[in-house]
């Protein structure tokens, strides 16, 4: 069985010096030793017959999406056939008797949002990451900014199909509404970061679009008085769709980086929310309520963002974040959660450890649902002492996210760059009962080899 039988189109397929840098270069894991091939599928019968050319020649498999992913878990370790899905990119269209979206794998998020939004619905789950793929979304069960309100990727996969390691193709889930219909496999497969099969259509739902919104940035002393004040905006019901938080300093790189001014000029840390809602009065009556809340905990600033162009503004200097830090220095982005009664507690010993160590911690993400993106970054320390630190910070980091009840991924998936941590925070019986999931899907351990477990 060659190639060309499964892709009669040559420029499909890349071996050898036509592989992309991207397949063979993780930012996070380094540069692979190589692949045995790429190749892009178009349609479920051309990945069907690339598994059974995998399982002919022995093949592991990985397949990927945008490759936005931040955990290593498509880089490639073992010679793998690599299934870009990236041109499987067709939305088939919006069932609107039953709010469902049906799609491929390679569909990019801003897309999605952008096609149900102009037919007046919402698909609410949003990454920082809008290039990032559906598939990838579900394979990590990607989260976002606006997962405290609406949830995440989980809460909106009606069904899956996909293929497992044996070539066969399972229907997974369903677009009813209810189901008691045996074991949920669906959601097995979320978040199984192409351990167990590989998705090529997803069935998605989606809601009423709100008829109003509105944001807000709201400025602290320092981010510990701002992770206490989220508390009580939740407290209160007063229903945030997105509750960021950042620091100053974070902000700083965006900003320079965009050359967006960033609208308030006083304190260190800040949070910023959305409200939306049916009705202009819900909104204002929760304006209220927010500012009352968050003068109460001490904050300096309450800016409400009211034109459009100062909201989108202020929202792309959040989503920039990460891109600034990582052009700004090397560092380790985390992706830790823990109870939200904790983010502060963990937020000040990100200071301690900065402070023992020498090595500077800088934290942005969810405060309504407790995930932190804690940045280990390297500065101006040379190979040796930032080896050397970066290893002992995060591993006090992960031990003490332990003691709070916390776990090493809230969005972005295990991958290989946490699996030692994972391993080591996680009841040797639950690996046991993972492992024996994953073989019994995948006996010949095809797919995705040495991710997660």
């Amino acid at each position: 069985m060659k190639l060309e039988t499964i892709i009669n189109d040559p420029s499909r397929i890349k071996v050898n010096e036509a592989v992309p840098f991207e397949i063979l270069n993780d930012d996070y894991v380094g540069k692979s030793d190589g692949v045995h091939a790429v190749l892009y599928p178009i349609t479920h019968e051309e990945v069907v017959a690339a598994v059974k050319y995998a399982i002919h020649h022995d093949l592991k498999i990985i397949a990927r999406g945008s490759g936005t992913g931040l955990s290593g878990a498509t880089a490639p370790v073992a010679q793998e056939l690599v299934l870009d899905l990236s041109r499987m990119n067709r939305i088939h269209g919006l069932d609107e008797s039953t709010m469902t979206l049906t799609v491929e794998p390679g569909v990019q998020l801003h897309e999605i949002q952008e096609y149900v939004e102009s037919k007046g619905y919402f698909y609410p789950p949003d990454p920082g990451s809008k290039n990032s793929s559906i598939g990838g979304n579900v394979a990590t069960n990607a989260g976002g900014m606006r997962a405290v309100k609406y949830g995440v990727t989980r809460d909106y996969v009606k069904a899956l199909r996909t293929v497992l390691a044996t070539g066969e193709t399972l229907e997974l889930g369903s677009i009813n509404v209810k189901s008691s219909s045996g074991y949920d496999l669906k959601d097995l497969f979320i978040g199984s970061e192409g351990t167990l099969g590989i998705t090529t259509r997803i069935d998605l739902k989606v809601i009423p679009l709100p008829k109003y919104k509105k944001s807000y940035v709201v400025a602290f002393e320092d981010l510990t008085l701002a992770t206490r004040a989220v508390a009580a905006i939740l407290q209160e019901g007063i229903d945030p769709t997105a509750l960021e938080f950042f620091e100053r300093d974070m902000m700083d790189l965006s900003v320079a980086q965009t050359g967006i001014t960033f609208p308030v000029a006083v304190g260190k840390s800040y949070l910023l929310l959305t409200l939306d809602g049916d009705t202009e009065t819900s909104i204002a009556s929760r304006e209220t309520e927010l500012q009352r809340v968050v003068t109460e905990h001490q904050a300096m600033a309450f800016l409400p963002l009211n034109s459009d162009e100062l909201e989108h503004n202020v929202w792309k200097l959040r989503d920039n974040l990460l891109a600034a830090v990582v052009n700004y220095t090397e560092q380790v982005t985390m992706d830790e959660t823990v109870p939200i009664n904790h983010v502060a507690t963990l937020y000040e010993y990100t200071k301690d450890l900065e402070a023992e160590y020498g090595v500077q911690l800088m934290s942005f993400g969810h405060a309504g649902d407790g995930n932190l993106h804690t940045c280990v970054m390297r500065g101006d320390l040379d190979q040796a002492a930032w080896e050397e630190k970066k290893a002992i910070v995060l591993e006090k980091l992960y031990d003490r996210i332990a003691e709070l009840g916390g776990l090493p991924s809230a969005e972005h998936g295990i991958g290989l760059i946490k699996k030692p941590y994972f391993h080591k925070m996680t009841q040797p019986l639950y690996l046991d009962m993972m492992r024996k999931i994953k073989t019994a899907f995948d006996p010949e351990n095809r797919l995705n080899p040495t991710k997660v477990i």
